[in-house]
């Protein structure tokens, strides 16, 4: 039975969202307080390094000393890998073999969604701050190397519990909706000609899903709306001015009830 049909079966408790609270964040402390960081995956090989940067939107960051963004000019975005997340324990509860599939098939999509977006924001960006190398023959001048590998994305409760995995859907599944509305990522930043890691962050963040939004009762959810974010944001840090403040500028909504 193909995943994506069991959708159907959240309608229930995405109409019960209608009577819940909000609280509606557009600042980087405030998602510290609601959004945890994902735990390291590995795809990042010293991640103890990172720290809180307050001028940018990610939970994660480092930056080589004397790193110079100025000198380069053009940028590879390489294919997404999803090597850590077809790690996660959810995933290996799934007994049946033609479910496994289509979420292994979905996750080889969404691996290429999220490339192509940022792809296209850079392309899209009016001040053209990077040329985009689809090929490394295409490289002329001094390039970065943008490496992303999504960790994490969680499933929704309503897909869980059809799987007979999170167990009967209750009084507690409220908060198990929130944290259901997240996606994670890891990312390098190469110097494409010295091959030197000059960056690294990771980001874990969440998505608002409406009372009523039946183009998201998928198992993967809002997890395009959080990409297309990031995609965003990628862009706007390449285009930073000194001092200035990247932040998550759309707002999301929790509904603790």
């Amino acid at each position: 039975m193909n995943l994506n049909k069991l959708s159907y079966l959240a309608l229930p408790l995405v109409i019960s969202l209608a009577g819940c609270s909000a609280l509606q964040s557009t600042s980087n402390d405030v998602k510290a307080t609601v959004v945890e960081p994902a735990p390291d995956a590995g795809f990042i090989q010293q991640p103890k390094r990172q720290t809180v940067h307050a001028d940018l939107p990610f939970q994660k960051v480092w930056i080589k000393p004397g790193f110079n963004a100025a000198k380069y000019k053009e940028i590879i975005i390489s294919p997404v890998n999803t090597q850590y997340m077809l790690e996660m324990d959810w995933m290996h509860s799934i007994t049946g073999a033609n479910i496994l599939s289509d979420v292994k098939k979905d996750t080889a999509d969404l691996a290429k969604y999220f490339q192509s977006q940022v792809i296209k924001d850079f392309e899209e960006d009016p001040n053209h701050r990077f040329t985009v190398i689809k090929f490394a023959a295409q490289h002329k001048q001094p390039a970065l190397q943008l490496e992303l590998a999504l960790i994490e994305i969680d499933p929704s409760a309503s897909v869980l519990h059809a799987l007979s995995w999170a167990g009967p859907i209750g009084t507690g599944s409220a908060v198990g909706a929130v944290n259901q509305r997240r996606a994670a990522f890891e990312g390098r930043l190469r110097d494409k000609q010295t091959g030197e890691i000059v960056a690294t962050f990771a980001d874990r963040d969440m998505q608002d899903v409406g009372p009523i939004d039946l183009t998201r009762l998928t198992w993967y959810g809002p997890a395009k709306g959080i990409m297309n974010r990031w995609a965003k944001q990628f862009v706007q840090i390449a285009n930073r001015k000194p001092g200035q403040v990247i932040s998550d500028e759309t707002a999301f909504t929790l509904r603790p009830f």
